[in-house]
């Protein structure tokens, strides 16, 4: 998931990879940079979406070094939509784009499956969304601080986590802003934890 603050966004996410109910990694870093202040979060076949993220990476390269200044984050939107759109038969990638960029500031955009392009103040994605919709939509709010976006990212990827058997091992975030990345790590045992009956 993904979400915007005053000053930058935050992007979350747990680290169980799965095939079929076989838990095939437990703590993949589902948090994908593709530029200085620009990542993606993954979901979906992790094939699919690391090829798409690699092509994408290279690309921001490029337009960094031939335009002289770094990506806006609606540019890598774009390129994740284009590519997702036209190739939406063969793929199955639900991908998560924000960061930070000077000419807009802090920006969210989801590209789910089907390769639309939408952009958001929070975005969720990957199997354990399902169980968070509430949460989020009663939670969030505009104008959160650096704080409240960790906690309420925290929060709703935990919960995820605990009802979704896809979902699981530790959370990733990563904070963007003008100032960089700050890269925040929450161990399976120091989760936040609700009512489990």
């Amino acid at each position: 998931m993904a979400v915007q603050f005053k000053d930058g966004v935050i992007v979350g996410a747990d680290s169980r990879t799965t095939t079929g109910s076989y838990i095939a990694n437990r703590v993949t870093d589902k948090l994908t940079p593709v530029h200085d202040r620009i990542y993606c979060c993954r979901s979906g076949s992790a094939a699919d979406t690391q090829a798409v993220a690699d092509i994408v990476q290279y690309y921001l390269q490029l337009f960094g070094v031939t335009e002289g200044e770094p990506p806006r984050v609606h540019t890598a939107a774009a390129l994740f939509q284009e590519l997702c759109y036209s190739n939406k038969d063969a793929l199955s990638a639900g991908i998560i784009v924000a960061g930070w960029d000077r000419h807009v500031g802090p920006a969210v955009y989801a590209i789910p499956l089907g390769g639309s392009l939408h952009r958001q103040p929070f975005a969720i994605g990957g199997s354990g969304s399902t169980y968070i919709y509430g949460y989020c939509d009663a939670t969030y709010k505009e104008g959160f601080d650096k704080d409240e976006a960790i906690a309420f990212t925290k929060n709703a990827v935990s919960l995820a986590m605990s009802r979704d058997g896809s979902s699981g091992g530790v959370i990733r975030l990563a904070v963007i802003t003008k100032d960089g990345v700050e890269r925040l790590f929450v161990p399976g045992n120091q989760l936040p934890t609700f009512w489990q009956g």
